[in-house]
């Protein structure tokens, strides 16, 4: 039997569609305009290979590897797929110029500068050796200098999203950065699970999305088998921000699933600060303790399979993880979700039949 042919309402549908990530999927050289969210441990060769070949756009997480260790990544990506890949970047890394030297090396295509404003020269070193820079804005007014700096795409993430996160939220940055910022693409993350999201922030002016705990629970993920199920227990409730118990120990916050970890974190602060207020320890050493708490904390969990004392970075939109599923029929399901809410609207905007004359 052959295959029905779409409505007409969808086959407009899936052209509106691929109008509206148009500029997003020029500029990353794919089909769809999905980012892989670099994720530490999980955003690897396998993970990554596998979204770019699917049709969206993965990223290599770079996070605390050595140059060594991102030149073998790198080439471990590129033999399992023949699609554009990039890399994400920490800036605040002490090794981040030779870690742009591998990558310039590899001739990557897209190179992400995370994790704060990037230092003067990295953007410009990049760009002069071929490839496109993406940052990531949390403000409109930061947007606005990395785009003066030069970056040739920004990332705006919303607090809903996991790991390491700002204050404001996806929708409210979408308002205040999409209208205004419109010299580069720019991509929205944070909370996005469903295709139906991802239309609505292309119409709202977006160029892509970004995702990453969507695909934590894909077949080619390498996330220990615990991890992947806390991800399908869990609801958006359950993946909660970090909380910090004092202004003077600023806590980066971090959005992950609660758990024994996360009770030990609130007792190790009460401990160091009540060890400060005693003049046991100095401010900085202080702060280090409570910085440190979390040291490989991300590994125990997601590799290795610890989700009770480990760190289960997870965003909010882990509710919407109800199974594990190929990267492939992800990308399927998200775009379906997307070009059925874009065809409810044209079948929706259609003028009524007339009415029958006498």
């Amino acid at each position: 039997m052959l295959p029905e042919s779409p409505s007409p309402a969808r086959a407009e549908a899936r052209a509106r569609l691929d109008r509206l990530w148009q500029r997003g999927t020029d500029f990353f050289g794919c089909r769809y305009a999905i980012l892989g969210g670099a994720m530490s441990w999980l955003s690897e060769r396998h993970l990554v290979s596998a979204i770019s070949n699917a049709g969206g756009f993965g990223m290599i997480a770079c996070g605390a590897m050595t140059p060594a260790l991102l030149d073998t990544e790198i080439t471990e990506t590129a033999k399992r797929t023949k699609q554009p890949f990039g890399v994400n970047l920490i800036t605040m890394h002490p090794d981040l110029e030779a870690l742009i030297d591998v990558c310039l090396k590899h001739r990557v295509s897209h190179v992400a500068l995370a994790g704060g404003l990037p230092p003067g020269g990295a953007i410009t070193r990049l760009k002069q050796g071929g490839a496109k820079v993406i940052a990531f804005a949390p403000a409109l007014a930061i947007a606005r200098r990395l785009v003066r700096n030069g970056a040739d795409a920004l990332v705006i993430e919303g607090m809903e999203a996991g790991g390491h996160i700002g204050p404001v939220s996806t929708a409210v940055l979408a308002q205040e950065i999409l209208p205004a910022i419109t010299e580069v693409p720019v991509i929205v993350a944070g909370g996005i699970g469903r295709g139906d999201a991802i239309a609505m922030f292309l119409e709202a002016g977006a160029s892509g999305v970004q995702m990453g705990s969507r695909f934590v629970c894909a077949t080619e993920c390498i996330a220990h088998p615990n991890f992947k199920k806390a991800f399908i227990r869990g609801a958006a409730r359950d993946a909660v921000p970090s909380v910090q118990l004092d202004d003077r120990f600023p806590v980066i916050p971090v959005r992950a699933l609660a758990n024994k970890g996360t009770q030990r974190f609130m007792e190790k602060q009460r401990q160091v600060i009540d060890q400060f207020n005693r003049g046991e320890l100095t401010q900085q050493a202080a702060q280090l303790e409570i910085e440190h708490f979390w040291a490989g904390a991300l590994r125990r969990a997601a590799i290795d399979g610890d989700i009770e004392n480990g760190s289960v970075m997870a965003g909010q939109s882990i509710g919407l993880v109800s199974r594990e599923q190929p990267v492939a029929e992800i990308f399927e399901e998200l775009v379906g979700q997307a070009v059925d809410v874009l065809a409810r609207r044209i079948q929706n905007a259609a003028p009524a039949d007339p009415a029958p004359v006498g």
